[in-house]
Parts: structure tokens; C-alpha cells; sequence
């Protein structure tokens, strides 16, 4: 009975069970409680440091629970991880190859870009627009923003340093320069993944060109790999719901409950800006660009992609997810060749969600210290945080680094990442819904505008039947 259960509804149980869960920890396991089981340093105790002597075997039990929760979690986005690579430069290679020639790779790759940075710069927009109207910076007490401050400061300086660094070597010169690998297997060994995408556009390109029998044995091979790799993530989804308890639960339960109330206004600005382009921007631009004969509604579009955006929201990587979207692609009715082309880019270089979250929080700090942001502040602000968007890897907490470009284009202290440190990791899993979702609405588009969109059903199970 359970294996005719959706897998969507057994990952949003698992994700329920997991907040509910974290939720009870967090109230449960206090600093008294823990002292009560002789851990004087929760935070070292559950890291394996020292200056625990007097725990008992109930503390230990407790922290062999927690690092196999951890432990599962992990191994499950570590197979993602290992399949993200490989599905990349395989399906990339073929998908490239099978447009069948250079002019149609340039046609559908210019519309993927147009489309890529619309909807960038809109989101942006909206959330410059949102967190203008509500001001949620002001809504925080100084006393607050102290506490705040001194509780991440040693994390923000950790990566406000390497913000810098990136920032002083990130010219636009520089970024393009970075997306030509000196070696492409190095690229691959390193998940240099804008990189990896380039390396395998160009073979793919170059299989175009070539006698059409030789590069069949290429394209078929690639063919065939995609498929196996496919394969794989069947067998790996098997254990999603599971996994999916195992990544929420400890985020939730050691998230401290103040943070989320000092913060409460700001997150919500940030979920109603991602809420509005996911379940607003990407369903009216596929009901305008989608043929009224096969148009992808509102439900057909959802349901298809449910698990792939709850994966999305477990996982916080786009390239971890990357594998289940382009099967939730295929299930909206994006042929392969399309899906292959214009996900794995996606997944490296469009990043909606990312831009979103960087405008609020480059406008919410300005207000929070007090500095007026001009109309040229504003424009600077769209295509500093479009730049960096695209420059952000898909993994969770990377923008965070690249968050220092933002602010110092706006003048906004860097010192300020303190303050929001605390929320991101959950607003990171947010963000990176909307990242798929757009990915996937992009591929439907250019699929309709090239007149190959296939009919499915919005109740189709494709792959994950």
C-alpha cells in the first residue's frame, strides 16, 4: 500500500515529521539538560571536542543518535553530489549534440539565457520592492542586533575574509575568464561545474560538426550513460523521505528559537519575495508562453515538480537536486534534448532565488544601519546581485561568501552577514526551490517556443512511478 503513496507526499510527511521533530529537540534539550546528562559545552560535546569529562553513557547515547541522523543525511546528498558531475557532462554532451546542428545550439541556448536573466532581474526587483515596503530593518531592536552581532561574528569574519578575496579578483574580465578550464578533467575532479558546463557544450558543439557516424558512437554513448545515471537516481530516491527527515531535523532543533524570533519579519520578507516569484512570476509566464493546446498550468507544473523542490528545500544544493529536476522536467512534457541543454546550465548559472535573497538582505541591512539607498544604489544593487547569482555555486551557504560583493556595491557594513547568519540556513532552503523551479520553468518555455512540448498530465508519475 505505502509504495503506491506519491513520493511528493511521502517526502512532505517526512518533512513535517522533521520540523516537529526539530522543534520538540529544540524546546526539550536545553543548556539545563544538557548539564543534567554532565555536558558542560553542548556545541563541542556534539562536535566530539574535549571539556565534556562528566558525560555519562545517556549523553553518549544521545549524541550516537544525533551523528547517525547526521551521518544519513549526509551519505544521502553525498550520492546526489556523486551523480551531479557525470549527469552534467553526459547529458550536456548529448543533449548539445542531438540539436543537430550549431545554429539551432545558439538559437536555444540565446533563448535559455534571454530567460535566464528576465527572471533574474525580476526577482531582484521584487525583493528590492518587498523589503522597501515592509522596512524590516527598522523592526530590529539595538539590543537585539548586539546579541545577534556577537553571537556569528566569528563566522561572519570567516567569511566576509573570503568575500573579500573573491571580490578583489571578481571583475567581469576575471568571471569570464574563470569560465574557460586551463584543464578540463581537473574541472571535473573539483565540480567546477560552470566549467564542466562550457567543456561539455563545446564537445557537444564540436560532435555537430563532425561526420554524423562518428559522432553517433559519441552522442549514443553519452545517451546511454545519461540513462544508467538516471537509473541511479531512481534507486537513490528511494530513500528521499528518509533522508529528507535526517537533513531537517538537526537544522531545526539546533537553530536557536530567539534567532527566529528577532528575525522573524526579515525571514518573512525574504519567504514572501520567494514565494511570490515561485508560485506567482514562474506559473504566469508559463500561461502566457506555453500554446493554449498544451498549456502547463498552475497544477501541471506543481505536481510535476513537487519532488524535486522538496528535495530542493531538504538539500539546500541546486546541483545536488539537479538529477531528480530534470526527471521532474520530463514529467511537465520538456523533451530530452531540451532538458538536458538547459537544466545542468541552469543548475550552474541561474540562480533567482540566490538574487532575491541577496537584495533583501543588502536593502534590509541598509535600513538596520541606517543608510539611505539612492535609484543608482538600486540599479547598482540589480546588477551587482545578477552577477554574483550567476557566479554562485549551487551548494548550500555559498552566497553567503559572495554576499560581500553585494553589500560593498551599495555600501552597506560587511559586517552586517552576523546579523542574518543565524537564518540562513533555512532561508538557504527556501532560496534553493525557487533556483530549481526556475531552471525547470526556463526548459518549458524554450521547449514551447520551439514547438516541441509534449502533452502530459499534471497527475503524470514519469519516472518516479
Amino acid at each position: 500500500m505505502m509504495a503506491r503513496i506519491p513520493i511528493h507526499v511521502k517526502i512532505i510527511a517526512s518533512l513535517l515529521l522533521g520540523v516537529a521533530a526539530g522543534v520538540a529537540l529544540n524546546l526539550w534539550w536545553t543548556d539545563a539538560t544538557w548539564a543534567s546528562l554532565g555536558v558542560t559545552d553542548k556545541a563541542a560535546f556534539l562536535a566530539g571536542g574535549e571539556g565534556n569529562s562528566q558525560a555519562g553513557w545517556a549523553a553518549a547515547m544521545v549524541k550516537f543518535a544525533v551523528d547517525g541522523t547526521r551521518f544519513f543525511g549526509k551519505l544521502f546528498i553525498r550520492c546526489l553530489q556523486f551523480i551531479a558531475v557525470p549527469i552534467v557532462l553526459f547529458s550536456l554532451i548529448a543533449g548539445a549534440a542531438s540539436l543537430g546542428d550549431v545554429r539551432k545550439l545558439g538559437r536555444i541556448g540565446g533563448k535559455t539565457l534571454f530567460w535566464f536573466l528576465v527572471t533574474t532581474a525580476i526577482a531582484i526587483i521584487i525583493g528590492i520592492a518587498l523589503t522597501s515596503a515592509v522596512r524590516p530593518g527598522e523592526r530590529i531592536g539595538e539590543a537585539s542586533k548586539t546579541k545577534l552581532t556577537a553571537q556569528y561574528a566569528a563566522e561572519a569574519s570567516k567569511k566576509t575574509d573570503e568575500g573579500k578575496i573573491k571580490a578583489k579578483s571578481m571583475t567581469a574580465w576575471d568571471q569570464l575568464l574563470d569560465t574557460v578550464p586551463a584543464n578540463p578533467f581537473a574541472a571535473l575532479a573539483n565540480a567546477q561545474m560552470i566549467q564542466v558546463v562550457l567543456f561539455a557544450l563545446v564537445i557537444g558543439g564540436a560532435l555537430t560538426v563532425i561526420p554524423k557516424e562518428k559522432a553517433k558512437v559519441v552522442i549514443d554513448a553519452c545517451d546511454a550513460l545519461t540513462e544508467a545515471i538516471t537509473m541511479l537516481v531512481q534507486g537513490v530516491m528511494k530513500f528521499a523521505p528518509y533522508a529528507v527527515f535526517t537533513l531537517i531535523c538537526p537544522i531545526i532543533a539546533t537553530t536557536g528559537l530567539d534567532v527566529l524570533a528577532a528575525l522573524a519579519i526579515y525571514a518573512l520578507v525574504v519567504v514572501v519575495g520567494l514565494s511570490i516569484v515561485n508560485f506567482g512570476l514562474y506559473p504566469l509566464l508559463l500561461w502566457f508562453f506555453t500554446p493554449r493546446h498544451n498549456r502547463v498550468t498552475f497544477s501541471r507544473f506543481f505536481r510535476a515538480m513537487a519532488p524535486a523542490q522538496l528535495l530542493a528545500f531538504s538539500s539546500s544544493s541546486s546541483n545536488a537536486t539537479l538529477p531528480v529536476n530534470m526527471a521532474c522536467a520530463r514529467r511537465i512534457g520538456v523533451p530530452e534534448d531540451i532538458v538536458s541543454f538547459v537544466l545542468p546550465l541552469g543548475a550552474t548559472i541561474n540562480m533567482n532565488g540566490t538574487a532575491l535573497y541577496q537584495a533583501v538582505v543588502a536593502v534590509f541591512l541598509a535600513q538596520l544601519y541606517g543608510i539611505p539607498l539612492t535609484l543608482g544604489d538600486q540599479v547598482m544593487l540589480i546588477l551587482t546581485a545578477t552577477l554574483v547569482a550567476v557566479g554562485t555555486a549551487g551548494v548550500p551557504g555559498a552566497s553567503i561568501v559572495l554576499m560581500v560583493i553585494v553589500l560593498q556595491s551599495v555600501h552597506v557594513p560587511t559586517e552586517g552577514i552576523a546579523v542574518i547568519l543565524g537564518m540562513d540556513r533555512i532561508l538557504d532552503m527556501c532560496r534553493t526551490v525557487v533556483n530549481t523551479g526556475g531552471d525547470a520553468m526556463t526548459a518549458t518555455i524554450v521547449a514551447a517556443s520551439e514547438g516541441v512540448l509534449e502533452h502530459r498530465r499534471a497527475d503524470d508519475p514519469g519516472e518516479f512511478a
